[in-house]
């Protein structure tokens, strides 16, 4: 092969994305960009647990963006600043106004010692244009990625999708010379897309003179691996300072999810033990009513603990005030 490219129509997990960030205009075209490179860019992945980050980082009201996404092509993501308002360039959006100046930072996992890591400055900020740089510099791959979203009158979207092309090493010179000249006279990817092009469509005209041979078609979409036991864990990564805010509110303990927005409530049974007891004063200080039900429905046999990260150093610890020492933590472990 001379020559490879992937492409897709990603409008509705863009719309979808829109809708749980509530992004304005300019970040839903920005995030809608880089969801969509970052669903090619996994199709690239060879192996099953390969995992790709896409980061942008900028200085720009719009602070960043970050995607990930697994080799089935499948992503989430999510952005720094959700409601950034800029005036239109050149009569569209200026996706590349609110990070410029700024970074592109590609992560791949492929299950080695060290993951791949590269990062570079953005160019345009308008997300093709720096992936395209990207895979010029960092991955020495002459590349032409073309991506694009287009927003209704309502700020829904209407049509997102894109494409990567890519030389192989044994390109001959009259390939080379066909493809330049096709992507010269290519459409906006939004163009193509509002006219009812499908992804096929859209390779067949950047493939105009040369012979094609479509591989494989598979689905596209937002996948987040969030559930109540990874945010479980989470809690016991937050600050003190933001633990006894969720305390002091006096409600249940509520976690939403970066990615997707999915809202997670923690009645006390579900918080763990270990943060339950380092916080038991604020529990008592400022929710002291419901937090002494909930231990003598404890007591009683009524409820549950959570009790998985609680160990007896810690309960031994407290009581006798005895340093954190790695040998007498093992002798307590006894």
């Amino acid at each position: 092969e001379m020559v490879r490219v992937f492409a897709c129509i990603s409008t509705e997990m863009v719309e979808q994305t829109r809708q749980n960030h509530n992004t304005s205009p300019v970040m839903t075209a920005a995030l809608g960009r880089l969801l969509t490179a970052g669903s090619l860019m996994g199709l690239m992945m060879k192996n099953p647990t390969d995992l790709l980050t896409l980061e942008i980082g900028g200085a720009g009201p719009g602070g960043g963006l970050l995607v990930t996404a697994t080799s089935d092509g499948y992503v989430k993501g999510y952005p720094k600043v959700s409601d950034v308002i800029l005036p239109p360039k050149n009569g569209k959006l200026d996706v590349g106004g609110a990070f410029v100046p700024g970074i592109l930072r590609v992560i791949k996992d492929m299950g080695l010692k060290e993951p791949y890591n590269s990062t570079v400055a953005l160019q345009s900020g308008e997300i093709a244009e720096d992936l395209t740089y990207y895979f010029a510099t960092s991955e020495q791959i002459p590349s032409s990625v073309g991506l694009g979203v287009l927003m209704n009158k309502d700020n829904t979207v209407k049509v997102a999708g894109g494409f990567i092309l890519q030389l192989m090493p044994f390109a001959d010179d009259k390939t080379l010379e066909t493809l330049e000249n096709n992507i010269k006279i290519l459409p906006p990817v939004t163009d193509m897309l509002s006219d009812g092009l499908s992804p096929e469509d859209i390779i067949g005209r950047l493939f105009d003179g040369l012979e094609t041979t479509i591989h494989e078609t598979m689905p596209i979409g937002l996948r987040c691996d969030c559930g109540k036991e990874r945010i479980t864990k989470a809690l016991m990564t937050l600050p003190k300072s933001d633990i006894e805010e969720m305390i002091n509110d006096g409600k249940p303990v509520e976690v939403r999810c970066q990615f997707c927005c999915r809202k997670y409530d923690f009645p006390y049974e579900h918080v763990p033990s270990k943060a339950m007891f380092q916080y038991r004063r604020a529990f008592y200080r400022n929710d002291g009513e419901r937090y002494k039900k909930y231990l003598e429905d404890v007591k009683s046999g009524n409820k549950k603990m959570h009790a998985d990260t609680l160990y007896p150093y810690d309960i031994v610890e407290s009581c006798l005030a005895l340093p954190a020492d790695p040998e007498q933590r093992k002798i307590l472990d006894i």
